[in-house]
């Protein structure tokens, strides 16, 4: 059967939503732990579950972090195939997808855009947190992933 070329066959519209959703709670509950364990090694001052609303609409930060995690799903989603490739395989993949992409885009995209310097000034020991969490947030999609589309089963 002929199979796309623009998508891998894995990323139906399906197992899309289920990248959302999963990303999401991975936000919500993996990404949200290492910020709490950076904060408490005094990597940053923030702590997990920030409640205060951010703009545009006034939803608390953790919401609005935990839609773009959702969003990031998406990517997650179709970069997914690749990850079985990574030495260590899958769970390596995914770690460092979330250890890298998301944060390189934080760092040279959404910083400017807010109006800070590139890389939040690339400035230690703040410079490990967005690998840490993100990693985590890279692990824990995975995680969801396989939880609600059911465990693949990998050949031995």
């Amino acid at each position: 059967m002929a199979q796309s070329a623009a998508l891998p066959a894995s990323a139906s519209g399906y197992r899309l939503l289920l990248g959302f959703v999963a990303a999401f709670l991975a936000t919500l509950i993996f990404h949200q732990i290492g910020v709490e364990l950076c904060h408490l090694i005094g990597l940053t001052p923030n702590t997990p579950y920030n409640f205060a609303a951010v703009p545009p609409f006034g939803v608390p930060q953790v919401i609005s972090l935990a839609f773009w995690g959702g969003v990031w799903g998406f990517v997650f989603v179709l970069a997914e195939p690749w990850f079985e490739r990574f030495p260590g395989g899958y769970w390596v993949g995914a770690i460092v997808f979330g250890a890298i992409v998301p944060t390189a885009f934080s760092w040279f995209v959404v910083a400017p855009l807010k109006g800070l310097p590139l890389g939040y000034g690339f400035k230690f020991p703040g410079l490990l947190v967005g690998p840490i969490v993100n990693g985590l947030w890279g692990l824990g999609t995975g995680v969801f992933l396989g939880l609600m589309a059911g465990w693949r089963r990998r050949a031995a």
